[in-house]
């Protein structure tokens, strides 16, 4: 439904450049939902680098970086999420979590209250194909 029907307000040369850093933040994530975690802290980092992937893949960045009005503020929001997923990706990966800078992720961004980091597992490891069983 975009402008004139088409997908350009979302692929365009004003916007194209996120789709690169939001797919790998998506491989990422999916590695680190094989975990188990190991502590509440842990849990609570994986859950924090799962909201922020969902907030860096919101589809209003693109939008509002085509109609040029606030870009700024759409790459200023898309850049925050990226670069909060990727510090608490590193500090998951070395088992060192630094518990304020976490505290201060979630307060900023404590949508999704009910989100669980495990959903980014791949097919087959989830135990939803189960579920499904007899449908």
């Amino acid at each position: 439904w975009g402008d004139q029907g088409y997908y350009e307000v979302w692929l365009n040369s004003a916007n194209d450049w996120i789709y690169r850093h939001q797919r790998l933040a998506e491989e990422r994530m999916a590695e680190l939902a094989e975990r188990d975690a190991g502590s509440d802290l842990e849990r609570r980092a994986l859950t924090q680098a799962a909201r922020e992937v969902l907030l860096l893949q919101s589809s209003d960045w693109a939008f509002i970086m085509d109609t040029g009005a606030v870009a700024p503020y759409a790459h200023k929001r898309f850049k925050e999420h990226t670069l909060r997923f990727t510090r608490l990706w590193e500090m998951i990966g070395r088992g060192s979590v630094d518990e304020r800078f976490l505290s201060d992720c979630e307060e900023k961004d404590s949508i999704f209250q009910e989100l669980d980091y495990r959903h980014f597992r791949g097919p087959g490891t989830s135990g939803a194909e189960k579920d499904l069983e007899g449908i």
